[in-house]
């Protein structure tokens, strides 16, 4: 297991001098060093990047040796990366990835917590969260779209299209669960993140995705109804463990809106139990798990129903993709999956049309280059009135953590029209360097994950593990610069295969062939994903957009021209 021996400070190079053989090694390199920027990762010192324990390598000797293989790397090989340790690199050819990222994938019948810790203190894989373990993590911003997507669905759902006016009670602070309390105040709510980590607290603050820290449960509810009632946005953090005051709250009768969750709970080791101090938390994971695990699940159970004694009261409830549902139902309380998970109750039409969050990281370090990318969008997509407000309140409201980035949501066809558009902006000398495109594993083609990204698929094809390999083996056939495949991320081991990929605009014509296949397939493979389910809206839109679906042509009696053969 990756302890803190030879640990450092690491910062991505910035400007456009390479310190690779190429700007697709560079680009490896400098989002490899990007995920362990002191303003980025939660644990630098101990390789995790979020998520409890969410890795960019296995060891600080296996950095080391990713970083020299990287910098020798020539354009036509490919590293193989076997869970955070470097290890092959063979001939192949130019349109190849530079490199391939596997990360944690055990036999099934072996996919348990409890093999993969063993096989992880005998040093022989790591966990990579998800976009922690394939080098393309950008911060809180990188869920931050989704995040205010969801809220944006809950608005439009419940509440005349806005958050004006409702209090919104989640908890977990870190990297993914921080983007919540902005992505409410950006819909205009107020939102009560308890979180028992005051270092959590206090990172959240200082890079504005936080507004205040109330000093006890009376303060923060007088300040959360006060804003409230003004119908004022307000994001207050409350240095608590929700499985103690989310049963307060229900207990006092709060009027709570909405109420959702981003602790680590993927990972019972990982989940906070009350009534423990850190010492006592950390002594009793490393001598008793077993009971750490028990106890872990039996708070967990509480906080749940806690979260059911809200929804009770018809507060809106969902689970943001933790598994603290599954956890909470091993812990006893057998009403736990009695709320949705996010992506079935608000995000699954938008996966129909492949629509998810691709990003885009500025190479060159430079703030400037995000800023002319963000007008070029503002202008090629001046119909699509999500993208542009978005925009707009990205560019005002989201820090810049390492490498300057932005995230945005688009579908297919869209992310193919971006991408042609930040090469042509690198080829033109419009932006200082390259450029690294990717995306954020929890899209249409590239998770399964049955309790969250494929839970509830109306063909029962929740478990269906083959979808994410095909989107990991089609991107590298199409031109990817590397591309990760992993198991875990953020509902935990035993319980989701996905993939992630990156590919560099450097200006080249070859680079834009390579941009234009790889957005398009990699969205278009959601389409397919979903068609290939029942959706009667992918279906549609793959025809819509000329996607040759032989599958479904045979299932519905057509010879694949769209003759009958029946």
């Amino acid at each position: 297991m990756a302890g803190s021996a030879g640990a450092r400070t690491v910062r991505a190079p910035r400007g456009g001098d390479l310190t690779c053989q190429g700007w697709a090694q560079e680009a490896a390199l400098r989002l490899l060093m990007n995920n362990l920027d002191p303003d980025v990762a939660e644990r630098p010192g101990d390789l995790v990047v979020y998520g409890g324990n969410g890795r960019a390598a296995r060891s600080w000797r296996d950095f080391d040796a990713i970083v020299a293989t990287l910098r020798r790397l020539a354009g036509d090989e490919t590293l193989l990366v076997q869970s955070g340790r470097p290890a092959a690199v063979f001939r192949t050819h130019e349109w190849a990835p530079r490199v391939l990222i596997s990360n944690a994938m055990i036999v099934p019948e072996w996919a348990t917590l409890e093999e993969f810790r063993r096989l992880e203190d005998a040093g022989l894989t790591m966990f990579g969260q998800m976009t922690a373990g394939s080098w393309a993590y950008i911060g809180s911003q990188g869920i931050l779209q989704s995040t205010f997507e969801t809220f944006a669905a809950v608005a439009a759902r419940r509440f005349g299209g806005t958050l004006a006016g409702t209090l919104t009670v989640t908890a977990g602070l870190g990297g993914m669960g921080g983007a919540q309390p902005l992505a409410i105040t950006m819909n205009g709510g107020v939102a009560l993140c308890l979180e028992v980590d005051q270092a959590k607290i206090g990172r959240r603050m200082r890079l504005g995705y936080l507004d205040t820290q109330a000093d006890d449960l009376d303060h923060a509810l007088a300040l959360a109804l006060a804003a409230r009632d003004e119908r004022r946005a307000l994001s207050i953090g409350l240095r608590a463990n929700a499985a103690e005051v989310l049963p307060q709250i229900v207990a006092r009768g709060v009027p709570v809106d909405i109420a959702t969750d981003q602790t680590s709970a993927h990972d019972p080791l990982l989940y906070a139990v009350p009534g423990l101090a850190p010492e006592e938390a950390e002594n009793l994971r490393a001598h008793d798990p077993k009971t750490y695990v028990l106890r872990a699940r039996a708070s967990m159970a509480d906080h749940v129903e806690a979260l059911c004694g809200l929804l009770d009261r018809g507060t809106e409830v969902f689970e943001y993709g933790n598994g603290i549902r599954v956890e909470a139902d091993l812990g006893g309380f057998k009403r736990a999956f009695d709320f949705p998970g996010f992506i079935v109750a608000y995000i699954r039409p938008l996966f129909c049309e492949a629509k998810g969050h691709c990003r885009w990281i500025a190479l060159s370090g430079d703030t400037a280059d995000i800023d002319v990318i963000d007008a070029a969008m503002l202008e090629e997509f001046s119909d699509n009135p999500t993208l542009t407000r978005w925009l707009r309140l990205a560019r005002r409201h989201v820090r810049v953590q390492g490498l300057p980035a932005r995230t945005c949501m688009l579908g297919y066809g869209e992310r193919a029209r971006a991408g042609k558009i930040i090469n042509d902006l690198v080829r033109d000398g419009k932006v200082r360097a390259p450029v690294a495109i990717g995306r954020e594993h929890l899209d249409s083609g590239s998770v399964a994950s049955p309790y969250r990204e494929t839970e509830a698929m109306p063909d029962g094809s929740d478990a269906i593990a083959d979808w994410p390999v095909l989107n990991a083996l089609l991107n590298a056939s199409s031109g990817a610069t590397w591309v990760g495949v992993q198991h875990g991320g953020g509902t935990g081991i035993g319980r989701s295969v996905h993939t992630g990929m990156v590919v560099v605009a450097d200006g080249t014509p070859l680079a834009g062939l390579r941009v234009d296949r790889v957005m398009t397939n990699d969205p278009g493979s959601g389409v397919v994903r979903h068609a290939d389910a029942g959706y009667r809206r992918a279906i549609e839109f793959a025809a819509e957009q000329g996607i040759w679906t032989p599958g479904l042509d045979a299932a519905a009696g057509r010879d694949g021209t769209g003759v009958g053969t029946t």
